[in-house]
């Protein structure tokens, strides 16, 4: 028969029992207590509660915010930061662990530091100097840059390679201490000095930078005399201090921030292979679109073309039309006057010569004149005494006699103008056959005809010849020497 085992002289809890005695010990040992730590994996939850741990070279510190005491918080907890967290120790059962309750932060070392500078950012910022309305537009090719960094060190070399590679620009250094006693104010004068510059040295755009380092070394861009001068630049300012992860004043201030200097120079100046591209695809863009506005304007040429009349057939046309009556017209005129010079001829022996008018009116004038004086004679018989002449020089009967007078003489001159006998007595004559009718060809003479030459003085009588003449036509140019003959 086996023998039980002996017991153990152990005391035995349960693990809720041994939980709640190590949380009793834990709390009644330490209490409220400040801890000095880097802050690391910090993590949100929608709850509203914060999870971080503090650690330091050797160890970690879980650690708890809970919802209510994120808003009392002085300072923003986040990763990286040195801070001095004060609150007290309890123990999570649920997974064995322990943990720092927080209810209070404080910046520790650096985190001093940054205290400072957090609060000289709140004042800044309250005062408009980080204000996105300020920041100006960089100059698209300047052609001085001013940078604003140690004469010493791998930045400024950095900076003058990078703009000799990408497009040479005249480089202006002002060198000055960028750590240190002393460092801000030098900064700072630095960037007045170029604003007050004149002339070819004057610089387009400043780049204030410096390499990596600590918050400590970073401190004079974080300095207000620094960041105030950067603010009223007249010159547009990029700043570039520190790695891509530092963040200085300066930074707000700045009309541009760049991650490092390198990325600063290639800011400041565009790259001439790329203008060049962007120049070539540009001249390509223009010379296509001008082809298609050429092409569209063609097109709407020949569309308007072909709505248009055919204008060199209608001219054509009408040049023929032309031609045509013209022809006509030279072929017309010749025996339009042909026709006429027969009706003339024809109408002449008719006509009474004006000479026999003017000496029927003369006669009939000198009639009315002889019974006037024959009357007026008779009336001086009687007595009566004729006023004087000055009476009827401007009276009505005057004036009609005047106006008859003008007239009948208008009239003379025109009958005396256009009688045959005028043309005669210009040394022409009236050919007429036997019979007295006008003879206007020679093709109608027939040989040993009898011919009546009817002169201005006079007439005379001729016989043609046994030969018959040949008809010859007269230039059209001398149409009044076929006149009558």
């Amino acid at each position: 028969m086996d023998t039980p085992a002996p017991r153990a002289n152990i005391p035995e809890f349960a693990v809720s029992e041994i939980a709640g005695a190590i949380k009793r010990t834990l709390e009644e040992s330490f209490g409220r207590v400040r801890v000095q730590g880097e802050i690391t994996e910090l993590k949100r939850y929608p709850s509203g509660h914060i999870y971080l741990s503090l650690k330091d070279e050797q160890a970690k510190l879980e650690s708890v915010i809970w919802k209510t005491s994120v808003g009392r918080l002085s300072v923003k907890p986040e990763n990286g930061i040195e801070v001095i967290a004060t609150g007290r120790i309890g123990t999570y059962a649920d997974r064995s662990k322990y943990q720092l309750v927080i209810d209070r932060l404080e910046f520790a070392g650096e985190g001093a530091l940054l205290a400072r500078i957090e609060m000289l950012r709140k004042r800044l910022l309250d005062e408009g100097l980080f204000d996105p309305g300020r920041k100006r537009r960089l100059p698209m090719l300047p052609a001085t840059i001013g940078v604003v960094t140690s004469e010493r060190g791998a930045v400024i070399q950095d900076i003058r390679t990078t703009i000799a590679r990408r497009f040479p620009r005249r480089i202006v250094l002002w060198p000055v201490a960028v750590q240190g006693q002393g460092a801000a104010e030098q900064i700072a004068a630095a960037i007045r000095g170029f604003g007050r510059l004149e002339g070819p040295m004057r610089p387009d755009v400043i780049i204030v930078a410096r390499g990596g380092g600590s918050l400590e070394d970073l401190m004079a861009f974080n300095e207000e005399i620094v960041v105030r001068a950067a603010a009223e630049s007249p010159i547009p300012l990029i700043s570039a201090v520190g790695h891509e992860t530092d963040t200085t004043l300066i930074d707000f201030a700045s009309d541009r921030r760049a991650p490092t200097p390198t990325a600063a120079a290639e800011m400041a100046i565009p790259a001439r292979t790329d203008l060049l591209a962007d120049l070539a695809q540009t001249e390509a863009r223009l010379l296509q679109l001008g082809r298609t506005l050429v092409e569209r304007a063609r097109r709407r040429l020949m569309l308007a073309e072909r709505g248009l009349p055919d204008l060199p057939n209608i001219l054509g046309a009408m040049r023929q039309r032309l031609e045509d009556r013209g022809e006509r017209l030279t072929l017309a005129l010749p025996g339009l006057v042909q026709r006429k010079r027969g009706e003339l001829g024809r109408l002449a022996p008719r006509l009474p010569h004006p000479r026999e008018g003017i000496a029927a009116r003369r006669a009939a004038l000198a009639l009315l004149q002889a019974r006037g004086r024959a009357a007026w004679g008779r009336i001086e018989a009687r007595g009566y005494t004729a006023p004087p002449l000055a009476r009827f020089s401007s009276g009505p009967l005057v004036s009609l006699l005047r106006e008859k007078r003008l007239r009948l003489e208008g009239l003379a001159a025109r009958l005396e103008g256009g009688s045959f006998q005028s043309v005669l007595s210009r040394g022409f004559a009236l050919v007429r056959d036997a019979e007295g009718a006008p003879i206007t060809s020679a093709a109608a003479v027939p040989p040993g005809a009898r011919l009546i030459l009817t002169f201005a003085d006079g007439e005379a009588q001729a016989t043609t010849d046994g030969s018959k003449p040949a008809a010859k036509r007269t230039p059209r140019s001398k149409p009044a020497q076929e006149t009558l003959l």
